[in-house]
């Protein structure tokens, strides 16, 4: 009878964690900024059509680094749960938190039963009268809420100390895309091409959805 190797858990999921973030590590990052009117994401994205940045729900958006199949995959199932919750209860029910940790307990799932793990980082974003609360989720299931400004993907350490230097709040949204830009091309070590920028965010001078996607003229403008 063949006998299987035996691996501690510590090792396998280690050797899990290694893996994920080897492929996440692949993918070009995304920033959130929060600015005077709301919060601004910015994407190193060169397709016109496979987007990182997603509506999610009136007042939520998503974003995502990693394999596009399955970072799409969870996308359609938070728009799905949301479309669900918002029509069962009322719309103001759905909110960034709950999806977030819906979104967490699948990663971790996956993680830890799967034949492998999601290689993909989320960001969920939810806008409020006030203010402007960020989630952070993991590979693994881990979720951070975040303050101001988050990077993730490939460069995120980099961008991270670059956001730090510059953000303030109070930021337009014009300043906020300016800022982002500088840090994914200092993380790069080279300017990025407007045309290589995918930018979209939550407004809350906007109607009941508030979220848009910059055009390619938009950002020609902002940036000068």
């Amino acid at each position: 009878m063949a006998m299987m190797p035996y691996v501690s858990p510590e090792q396998q999921m280690k050797d899990r964690a290694d893996y994920a973030r080897k492929g996440i590590s692949r993918g070009r990052s995304v920033v959130a900024i929060e600015y005077d009117k709301g919060v601004l994401f910015v994407a190193q994205n060169p397709s016109a059509t496979l987007h990182k940045v997603s509506e999610i729900y009136d007042r939520i958006a998503f974003a995502a680094v990693g394999k596009y199949n399955e970072f799409e995959q969870l996308r359609v199932a938070g728009i799905r749960l949301a479309d669900v919750k918002g029509y069962q209860y009322a719309r103001e029910d759905v909110t960034g938190r709950s999806l977030a940790n819906a979104y967490a307990n699948a990663l971790g799932a996956a993680f830890t039963e799967s034949a492998k793990p999601f290689e993909v980082e989320l960001l969920v974003a939810e806008i409020h009268a006030d203010d402007v609360q960020l989630y952070h989720i993991l590979y693994d299931g881990s979720i951070t809420d975040e303050q101001g400004y988050v990077a993730i993907g490939g460069s995120a350490e980099s961008l991270t100390t670059h956001l730090g230097e510059g953000f303030r709040e109070g930021l337009s949204r014009d300043e906020a895309l300016r800022l982002a830009r500088e840090s994914l091309g200092a993380a790069e070590k080279g300017e990025i091409s407007r045309d290589r920028l995918e930018v979209a965010g939550l407004d809350r001078d906007r109607g009941r959805r508030k979220f848009a996607r910059l055009t390619d003229a938009d950002i020609a403008a902002a940036l000068g």
